[in-house]
C-alpha cells in the first residue's frame, strides 16, 4: 500500500486500492482532526461533485478530515455515461465503499481517526450496506437526498447512528426516506426535511442547510 504524508489542511490526491481496482481520491486533513467523513457519491456523480465539495469543505472548517473518492473507475465511468449500467448496481458500489473503508484501517496515520459515512442519492444505500458490514468501523451516517430505501435489507441491522435530509419538494424521495426510517430499529435514526429543497438542493440557501445539519451530526457522533 502506498504511504501518504498527510498535509494538514491541503487537499490531496491519492489512490485507493479497493479490491481489485485503483479509485482517485482527495483527502483533506485539517490540524488536529477529530474524525474522517468519507464521501459515497451518487448515481452519475464523482469526487468532483460541486455539492459534496461545499459540504466536505465546511466539515473541514469544522475540524473533520474528508475523503471524497470516485466509486467507479475512469473507464467504467466512461461506460457509465452512456450506458447508466453502474449507478444504481448497489452491490457494486457497496463492495467499492467497503473496500476503501477497509483500506483506510490498513493505514496507521487514517485508521486512528472515527469514520463517517456522507452518502448522496444511490450513495446513500452503499453507505448503509457499509455501516451494516462494518460495524466496527462506521460510527454515523449521513444521506442527503438519498436512496437508503436500496439498501433496505440491510437498514434493520444498521446500528450507526444515521440522520436521512431530504427536500420538502423532493416529495418521491421524502417517502422513500419515510419508509427507511421505519425500518432502521435497531439505531437512532433521524430524517430531517429541508422546506423549499428539491432534489439536488439548488435553491438558495438549501444545501447550506442541510450542510450544516450534517455537520453537527458528524460532530456529535465522531
Amino acid at each position: 500500500m502506498n504511504a501518504y504524508r498527510l498535509q494538514n489542511g491541503t487537499p490531496q490526491n491519492l489512490s485507493v486500492n479497493a479490491g481489485n481496482v485503483v479509485l482517485d481520491g482527495v483527502l483533506t486533513w485539517p490540524q488536529n482532526a477529530t474524525g474522517l467523513v468519507v464521501f459515497v457519491h451518487g448515481s452519475g456523480s464523482s469526487r468532483f461533485s460541486p455539492r459534496n465539495q461545499f459540504v466536505a469543505q465546511l466539515l473541514n472548517s469544522a475540524g473533520l478530515a474528508t475523503l471524497l473518492f470516485d466509486l467507479l473507475t475512469a473507464e467504467e465511468n466512461r461506460v457509465d455515461e452512456f450506458t447508466r449500467e453502474y449507478r444504481f448496481d448497489i452491490d457494486l458500489l457497496t463492495q467499492r465503499t467497503i473496500a476503501t473503508v477497509d483500506w483506510l484501517s490498513e493505514h496507521s496515520e487514517l485508521s486512528k481517526l472515527s469514520i463517517g459515512l456522507f452518502g448522496a442519492s444511490t450513495g446513500a444505500a452503499a453507505a448503509l450496506n457499509t455501516a451494516k458490514s462494518r460495524p466496527n468501523e462506521i460510527e454515523c451516517v449521513v444521506s442527503r437526498g438519498g436512496r437508503p430505501d436500496l439498501a433496505m435489507a440491510s437498514l434493520p441491522e444498521v446500528l450507526a447512528p444515521t440522520l436521512l435530509i431530504v427536500g420538502g419538494l423532493d416529495r418521491e424521495v421524502l417517502e422513500l426516506n419515510q419508509l427507511a426510517q421505519n425500518a432502521m430499529q435497531a439505531t437512532d435514526c433521524e430524517l430531517q426535511v429541508v422546506e423549499g429543497a428539491t432534489h439536488l438542493f439548488e435553491e438558495a440557501g438549501t444545501l447550506e442547510t442541510a450542510a450544516l445539519a450534517a455537520k453537527a451530526w458528524f460532530i456529535k457522533h465522531l
